[in-house]
């Protein structure tokens, strides 16, 4: 399969030679040609315009776009609404609100362009390879188009197509509110031990609780690699900045009357670490670093 990719950073670029490994041809397009020099150097054919890309891929098209959410994604698909045609497929793989979604279909299928939501988990190792995603989309038909690139690109049973537009990305920040509250857990853990009277290892902590423990899982894998990094955290800061996903599950648990304490507090903790340096905070900071190469705030600044 040939398709174009747009935003080739970190997990962009990944994302490409993920698929790449599996023999599909991609075309590789980014507002920096710095990294469109990268892609190039892994094997794809590089691009220096949306035109430009879009000319390069055979009917159907398929383009997928991996640019911030918001008016980036925003920019992106309104211009390519005008590049590409009818059955043509545009999947947006960024962390986009799934309301956005919801409207970037509505501007697509006006032109007859295929529109699939995906939401994209599992960090920069899952979309170097094994990925996990969850892929919206109203033309079931259109999907087995592209399923093939999924059963290469995921792990196994690690992705799911949900039906209708924007239920990837609905799914995605839902996937989102659950791993705050998750981070927020093991981070309070780490504090409490922090505060006690013994003289834990913390990396080794998290190595114990990783094997056999009813808590192992990745984030406690992630958590002890930044333990052996910085055993106490003392180069980070304790701010968890937040992406915006926590937010928008808190809001549709209130709009639909369902209560979720435990991610609103999450989200709650998020914004007071931006006043104050706490150790919950340095932990969560560290396991975004470590599973999504998210920015950590230097201790001190």
């Amino acid at each position: 399969m040939k398709l174009g990719l747009i935003g080739l950073g970190k997990m962009g670029l990944s994302l490409a030679e993920n698929a790449m490994d599996h023999n599909h041809e991609i075309v590789g397009y980014d507002l920096n040609k710095d990294f469109v020099d990268k892609a190039v150097a892994a094997g794809a054919e590089g691009a220096d315009s949306l035109e430009d890309m879009v000319a390069k891929l055979p009917s159907p098209k398929i383009v997928w776009v991996m640019v911030p959410a918001g008016k980036p994604t925003d920019s992106t698909i309104e211009s390519l609404s005008t590049l590409l045609g009818k059955g043509d497929i545009l999947i947006d793989g960024g962390n986009s609100y799934y309301k956005d979604s919801l409207r970037h279909n509505e501007i697509l299928k006006a032109k007859g362009i295929d529109f699939f939501d995906c939401g994209t988990s599992g960090g920069m190792e899952g979309a170097r390879s094994h990925g996990n995603f969850m892929i919206g989309g109203d033309n079931k038909e259109a999907f087995e188009t592209i399923r093939p690139l999924y059963d290469d690109i995921a792990e196994k049973d690690g992705y799911l197509y949900t039906g209708r537009a924007a239920s990837g990305h609905y799914l995605k920040m839902v996937h989102n509110g659950i791993e705050y509250g998750e981070m927020q857990a093991i981070a309070e853990g780490f504090e409490v031990l922090e505060a006690s009277d013994f003289d834990y290892d913390n990396e080794a902590v998290a190595k114990v609780w990783s094997h056999g423990s009813v808590i192992r899982g990745w984030l406690m894998e992630l958590a002890e690699e930044q333990f052996a990094k910085d055993p106490e955290l003392e180069k980070i800061a304790g701010r968890m900045h937040a992406s915006g996903e926590g937010q928008w599950t808190v809001q549709e648990g209130l709009d639909s009357h369902v209560p979720t304490p435990v991610i609103a507090l999450a989200l709650m903790m998020r914004y007071r670490s931006m006043q104050d340096d706490t150790f919950t905070g340095k932990v969560v900071s560290a396991l975004r670093n470590g599973f999504g190469g998210h920015a950590m705030d230097k201790a001190g600044k």
